[in-house]
């Protein structure tokens, strides 16, 4: 594992195959009952990030966030010697409630089986930071506690300052996109040009 980790920070060109898989496991689960939880969450939250987020947006940050949850997961089992998969959709998924709770923090929620006790939003990101927190730091291994914890921060990071410093300084990296993509298509001499 040691191994791997070093390659993704090399130019070797055979590493590159191997950065795939952080991306690749943001759409990974352990089971169906793991996918389903996850698709529920993400379901009951769907609505309020990509109103908060747009649909282009929101995308971007949940590919992000997989790929970031993931490589902290794999720090975190570097780390202490645990060797296990590291998959991203969970962590993904916690970016998206943690944006989400963020921004909302007096929304009321609720417990699928438990809908007579509701607590808000900023509660219950505060109770799924500590619980992974000591997940994390006695080694508990019912969840990715560090993915979880990844993809949460990363997700109050980005609705608290990524939003201002990435998502709405893009203008420049998409019109030199668009340069390029017109010279190569113009080179091509069968491609359009605007």
């Amino acid at each position: 594992m040691r191994r791997i980790m070093f390659t993704y920070f090399t130019s070797d060109p055979s590493s590159r195959a191997l950065c795939s898989p952080m991306l690749l496991s943001t759409f990974s689960h352990f089971s169906l009952f793991h996918m389903a939880a996850n698709m529920y969450v993400l379901w009951s939250f769907s609505s309020s990030i990509v109103s908060l987020l747009g649909c282009e947006q929101f995308f971007a940050v949940y590919l992000s966030a997989g790929v970031i949850s993931t490589f902290v997961s794999y720090v975190a089992k570097m780390a202490t010697g645990r060797f296990e998969p590291s998959l991203g959709a969970s962590g993904a998924i916690m970016t998206v409630l943690a944006a989400v709770c963020t921004k909302m923090p007096e929304a009321k929620l609720a417990i699928i089986f438990l809908p007579m006790f509701t607590f808000t939003a900023g509660n219950a990101l505060k109770a799924i930071i500590a619980f992974d927190t000591a997940g994390l730091a006695l080694g508990w291994r019912l969840f990715d506690h560090a993915a979880h914890l990844g993809g949460a921060l990363f997700g109050m990071w980005y609705v608290t300052y990524g939003h201002e410093l990435i998502w709405k300084n893009r203008e420049p990296l998409v019109k030199a996109w668009h340069e390029m993509r017109t010279k190569n298509t113009g080179k091509g001499g069968g491609g359009r040009s605007n």
